[in-house]
Order: C-alpha cells, then structure tokens, then sequence
C-alpha cells in the first residue's frame, strides 16, 4: 500500500508525542515530527507530505505563517491546525489560507485519529475523481464472454483455473475476439472481484503522456503538471489492472513497467519517494510477442514476467457453432433498444454468417448484427439484411457443389484435416497429449483444430486395440 506521509510540528515536545501515540494505529503510515518550525519549514520545501499537523502558537514561524509556505509549494497538502485558544476569528482565518481542518486543546485521541482518517479519506476520493475526470474510459460492452463449443468450454475451464491465482496473466487472441471480456471474467472470479477492474489501452495513450498515465505525477513535474495526480497503478491498488494490447507500449515505459511488476513499487514522475501498490496485472495482445522479441520491440524480460499464466482465445472462425449462438444473444440485446421487433435469424442468414471467416471475430459479428437489425422490418434476420460484401466473401453450406480452384482447395484441405485428425486421435487412442507430440503441434493448436472438426478425443479411447 503507498505509505502515507504526516508532518506533525509543535514546540511542545510532549504534544508531538501524544499526536504521534494517537496516529499509531493508521495503516502503512509513515510519522515524521518536528519541535522547531524552521526545521520543518526546510523539510516541507524538499520533501512531499499528505498532511500537516501544525499548532498555531509557535516561535520563530507561527503555524499560520507554515501553513502559508506549506501551501504554496503543495496546494493539494492536507493541514490540520492545532489551537489552544479557539475562536471564530481563529478558526476562519485559518480556513482561508488553506487548512482543511482544526482541532482544540487539549482533545482526545480519539477525536484527532477520527479526524486525521476523515481527511485522508476525502483526499484520496479527490485524486481518484481527478483521475477519473483526466482518464478517457473506453466503452464497455455489455455483452458477456459466451460460447458453446468444445473449445469455449476449454477456454472457460482455463478462466477459472486462473482466476483461483494472484498470479500475472497474458490474454493471447485475435482483434475482436473478447480478450477484455475474458480479464473482466478473470477479475470477476478471483478474491479481488470486490476491488477496481482498471482497463488500459496501450495504443491509446500518446508516448509523452504514458509515463505519467502509468505512474502519476507531482506538481510541477512538467509544463501543465498544476497538481498532483495519481496514475493508473496507484488508482487500481487492490484491484486489476488489464493491458489492452501491450505490445503498443515503447521500449522504455516497458523497463519501467517491468520493474514496477516485479517490485510492486513505482515513483510518481517528479517524486524521490517510492509507492508501493498491491495489484494484479492482466495483459493481452493480438501480436506474437515472441516475434517482437525478436524483432527487438519487445522486452524479453517483460514477456517472461507477464506470462506467467496464459489464456489462449481461439478465432470465431474456428468455433463456429458459437456463431448463431453469439447472433441470438446480440439479437436480444439490441433489437430492443433499437426498437424492431427481431427475435431470430433465419436458416440461409445463418448458414451464411456460418460460412464467413470474421477477421474481425465477435466484434464485427456483433456490428453486423446491429446494422442487420436495422436494416430489418421483419422478426427475423435475412439474408437480404446482411452487408454485401459478407454475402459474397461467405462460403456457405447451403451452397452447390463447388466448382472454382479455392472452393475445391478448401473442401480438400478440410477433408484431408479430417482424416489426418482421425487417424491421430485413433492411432493415439484419444491421448492429447501424445497425438499433439507425434504431430509436432502444440496442444492448444490440437485442441483448435479437433474443435473446428466437431471431433472429441473421449470417442476414440476406447478404439485403440
């Protein structure tokens, strides 16, 4: 948790004791005390503090006079004044120069600890609302992370095993096809479910401003720098981070990322003091990182530090029979708020979303889904709705039998698929495993291809003699 910081400065050195004894208790809190107000003057000019605690009647600097300086190095410092002789003028006076609050001697420990939590709280809510206000927040989609065919039932198994982790993980999948769905799930299903979900889109933030975006930044740090500002780390604390496409960020955000994942610590940008922060990070990429690497685009030590554990998404095209699935559940979801009275998609419409190779997979399914509904006056979805260019690119079942060069090509390519996974599967008596290493495949890219075929390794364990 980021530590912090209380100055508290009085001439009495049995009052700075007694404030210090009723502050123990706070949490990740670090005390710093002063008697002389000159000394905590020279402190308050090079070191940064969350709140002052400062009585009025002092020698050398009256309190009112620190809580002048004070302000004008940090307007966003928290200043609490302590007063032996309250009064209305006292109290105003104070107030319009900045201080957030007064108390009176002698007070209860209680009272001051109450108060002090009270202001710490209000100023966290601020920085939190800045950020909110400085970060722009992508729209979400409402839809969930669904599917029906064997490979979505692997992929939400995997789900479930990481989210019973604290561990990093990295979201490999093609543009469109859900990576921030499945983090969400992810976050939703592990012990921080209850914390901030803190979506990134790495491609999104201009180079000159990710540093600050990532880290935060203090006031005066750079040219526009009017305030302190928290950064993305520090506002998901607890919770999730997710990077959407990291392979976007530069070479040198990403050294200073590794380090804050490893360290779990950071430095704000114009700030000496480290910040420690409890997060999970949760990254995805449509890039082969490996590539990257290679390529010198992407650091090989972040690569090892973010996939720790992997979920793999596999193409709409490959999980076909999620198709009218996915199409029934965007139907419902828009035709409503749309007002049209669709409730279905016909068989030709279907067959032809079916046939189709969705490069840009549940997202642009779900687009066309909407401009079908629009397009539509009936209660269901026909052909005649879809966009041209989808029609035509579409390879449909319902189709006669096919007579160019690359229809042929692919209805034999897929055959031979077939044959070459059934006899694998056979030969190996459904052992995944075996089969994948015997093939030279990875498992996932097995898993994939026996999906697409509607095959499944139980029905071929018991054919081996």
């Amino acid at each position: 948790m980021p530590k912090t910081r209380i100055l508290i400065v009085d001439d009495e050195q049995g009052m700075l004791e007694v404030c210090a004894d009723s502050l123990g208790s706070l949490n990740a809190a670090r005390i710093v005390t002063k008697q002389r107000s000159r000394d905590a003057a020279e402190l308050l000019a090079h070191e940064r503090f969350d709140l002052l605690i400062v009585d009025i009647q002092m020698p050398e600097l009256s309190g009112i006079e620190l809580l002048k300086l004070a302000r004008e190095k940090d307007p966003d410092l928290l200043v609490l004044v302590i007063t032996a002789f309250p009064t209305v003028d006292t109290a105003v006076g104070s107030m319009k120069l900045g201080a957030s609050d007064y108390i009176a001697k002698p007070f209860r420990p209680d009272d001051l600890l109450t108060r002090v939590q009270r202001l710490l709280n209000e100023k966290r809510l601020r920085e939190e609302n800045r950020y909110l206000s400085r970060q722009v927040q992508r729209v979400q989609q409402s839809a969930d992370f669904i599917g029906e065919s064997p490979l979505m039932s692997q992929v939400f198994e995997k789900i479930y095993d990481v989210a019973q982790t604290d561990a990093d993980v990295l979201i490999r999948g093609e543009t469109g096809s859900g990576k921030e769905l499945v983090a969400r799930r992810i976050h939703r299903q592990s012990r921080r479910c209850k914390e901030k979900f803190v979506p990134v889109d790495c491609g999104a933030i201009p180079d000159a401003l990710m540093e600050s975006e990532f880290f935060g930044h203090e006031r005066g740090a750079f040219t526009g720098a009017n305030a302190r500002s928290i950064g993305l780390l520090e506002f998901a604390n607890g919770g999730t981070v997710f990077l959407d496409e990291v392979a976007e960020l530069p070479l040198l955000l990403q050294a200073k990322l590794l380090r804050a994942l490893q360290e779990r610590t950071f430095r704000r940008v114009g700030d000496n003091e480290e910040t420690e922060v409890d997060i999970r990070v949760i990254a995805a990429t449509s890039r082969n990182l490996e590539d990257e690497v290679r390529q010198g685009r992407f650091r090989e030590e972040l690569l090892y530090r973010i996939d720790i554990l992997a979920v793999e998404i596999p193409p709409l095209r490959e999980r076909q029979s999620d198709i009218p699935v996915l199409a029934r559940h965007f139907i419902s979801q828009y035709a409503a708020t749309m007002e049209r009275d669709v409730r279905d998609i016909d068989e030709d419409a279907k067959d032809v979303l079916m046939g189709y190779a969705w490069p840009g997979n549940v997202r642009e399914l779900q687009n066309v889904i909407r401009r079908a509904i629009l397009a539509s006056r009936d209660t269901e979805i026909g052909v005649d709705h879809l966009p041209d260019d989808l029609v035509i690119k579409s390879k449909t079942r319902s189709s006669s039998q096919p007579s160019g060069y690359f229809q042929v090509r692919e209805q034999r390519i897929r055959a031979f698929e077939r044959e070459y996974l059934t006899n694998l599967l056979t030969s190996h008596a459904g052992d995944i495993t075996a089969a994948a290493a015997a093939a030279q495949l990875p498992r996932g890219t097995l898993y994939r291809l026996i999906g697409t075929h509607a095959l499944a390794p139980d029905d071929f364990r018991s054919t081996q003699s």
